[in-house]
C-alpha cells in the first residue's frame, strides 16, 4: 500500500475561501468564457450536480447524500463515464455562495485531493465563469497511473474545461 503525504486540513478550507489552488497544489487548471446570463442564473446550473452531465464529457450526473442540497458540508455521489470506463466518486462540497462560487472536493476536504470550483463574476453583458480544478493529494487511482497515462488525464482535463464551459453557455443563453 502506498502512503501519500497530505497537506494539512486547515490550508485547505483557507484557500477554498479564496476560490484559489494553494502553493502545495500539484495541478492546477482554469478556464473562463462570458455568459449572457446573471451569476444567479449560472450558478444554478453548475450547483445542479443532477445536470452535470448536460455539459460535461465526462460527469453524468450525481445524486445528494443524506439529504444534502448543496450546502458547505453537504455530500454528493458525482457519477462519471468516459468511453473507457464508468465510476463513481462522493464528493462534498467545500463553497457555495449563490451567484459567486461552487466548489466541491473529491473524496472530502479533510482528504484534500482533487477541487473543481466554478466562479462566477458579474459583467456588463451578464457573467465572467471560471471553472478551475486542482490537485493537492492524489487520489489510490491517481497515483496508481503512470507518468504517462497522469500526463494523458491532466490534458483530458484541460479539454474537459473548454468544452464544458463552451456547452454551459450554449445552455444558459439558450
Amino acid at each position: 500500500m502506498r502512503t501519500v503525504a497530505r497537506a494539512p486540513v486547515a490550508t485547505a478550507v483557507a484557500y477554498c475561501r479564496r476560490m484559489r489552488p494553494p502553493a502545495e497544489a500539484i495541478e492546477s487548471l482554469a478556464a473562463s468564457i462570458d455568459i449572457a446570463a446573471p451569476p444567479d442564473t449560472v450558478y444554478g446550473m453548475v450547483s445542479d450536480i443532477s445536470r452535470m452531465g448536460e455539459w460535461s464529457l465526462e460527469a453524468v450526473g450525481g445524486r445528494w447524500i443524506d439529504d444534502g442540497s448543496g450546502q458547505v458540508g453537504d455530500w454528493f455521489m458525482g457519477e462519471n463515464a468516459t468511453p473507457d470506463r464508468s465510476w463513481e466518486r462522493e464528493c462534498e462540497v467545500a463553497a457555495a455562495e449563490p451567484g459567486v462560487d461552487f466548489t466541491f472536493v473529491v473524496g472530502g476536504v479533510e482528504a484534500n485531493c482533487t477541487w473543481w470550483s466554478y466562479e462566477m463574476e458579474p459583467i456588463e453583458s451578464g457573467t465572467r465563469l471560471t471553472e478551475r480544478w486542482w490537485i493537492v493529494n492524489k487520489t489510490p487511482a491517481v497515483a496508481a497511473a503512470s507518468p504517462e497515462a497522469y500526463a494523458k488525464r491532466v490534458a483530458y482535463t484541460a479539454t474537459m474545461l473548454d468544452q464544458t464551459l463552451a456547452a454551459l453557455k450554449q445552455a444558459a443563453e439558450s
